[in-house]
């Protein structure tokens, strides 16, 4: 886990660092120096044609993240009271004592505003919401055969402040690179495990958390200060934790009456890659 967020933050840190040597950089004035442009005409003709700096501008976004895998597993596996779901031990496919699956294709939307810093930088504010999605996998239980599946529906809420640098394009088209920090509130309803026999329900909850996005993708200037950016984008919103509290086992055929259970929480990390438009409208 350690090793998992050191190299989290340093390819975080090598982007941020490679986006300020782009700040460092005014390309219109580089190409007033060397062509000899007037100062005073070309940026007045720039300014009327895109954004330029100091302007402001608001966004929406529609997102698409792809089917992402991952793991259920207890926080401490070895907790007795509260009792862990899954225990510490090897399952039954050689992994740890876990739940193992996928959250589904996620749709969202975003709303936000940004500010230009330079003829390359801006930043933005930006705040996403993804509804109702599901995680499907199965349980790797060594005592129990047959049927282990495990399904939840999932919501995640995120806030977070980016940092973009614009690279030289051609014509109306320019590439961008982008990185950002942030919260992410993802909430978890019931966990339905169902065996052969039995349905067990593990109560769900929410968890606020560190969340932070890569990000990359073209720009096209559609006219004026309209642009819309088309992007690929890796979203880690931190971890999806299941309730800590009252879960139970219920038998299907109704042989026995449902047997309650006091359960500690389990967690599985939500990251995905996918795909970003956004329209931008300056002010």
């Amino acid at each position: 886990m350690t090793n998992r967020i050191d190299s989290k933050f340093g390819f975080l840190g090598f982007l941020f660092g490679t986006v300020m040597i782009l700040a460092a950089t005014d390309p219109t004035a580089l190409s007033a120096q060397t062509s000899g442009l007037n100062s005073e005409t070309a940026p007045a003709r720039d300014r009327a044609a895109s954004f330029a700096r100091g302007d402001f501008y608001v966004l929406g976004a529609a997102t698409l993240d792809l089917r992402a895998t991952s793991r259920f597993q207890d926080r401490n596996c070895s907790s007795e009271t509260p009792a862990a779901l899954y225990g510490c031990g090897t399952g039954a496919d050689g992994d740890d004592l876990s739940a193992s699956g996928e959250f589904a294709r996620a749709p969202g939307f975003e709303v936000g505003a940004g500010y230009v810093a330079t003829t390359r930088i801006r930043v933005e504010a930006t705040v996403q919401y993804r509804p109702t999605f599901s995680f499907n996998g199965r349980a790797n239980f060594v005592q129990t055969s047959g049927r282990q599946d495990v399904s939840a529906d999932v919501s995640s809420l995120s806030a977070l402040a980016s940092i973009y640098a614009d690279l030289p394009g051609r014509g109306p088209f320019s590439p961008f690179l982008g990185c950002g920090v942030g919260l992410s509130r993802n909430s978890i309803g019931e966990t339905r495990m169902e065996f052969p026999r039995t349905t067990t329900i593990v109560p769900g909850a929410s968890r606020t958390g560190f969340a932070f996005k890569l990000t990359g993708g073209v720009t096209a200037r559609i006219r004026g200060k309209v642009n819309v950016d088309v992007g690929w984008r890796y979203l880690d919103a931190g971890d999806v934790e299941t309730g800590r509290g009252k879960g139970r086992i219920v038998w299907r055929d109704g042989s026995r009456e449902p047997l309650e259970l006091d359960l500690a929480e389990t967690r599985a990390n939500l990251s995905s890659h996918g795909l970003r438009v956004s329209l931008r409208y300056g002010l």
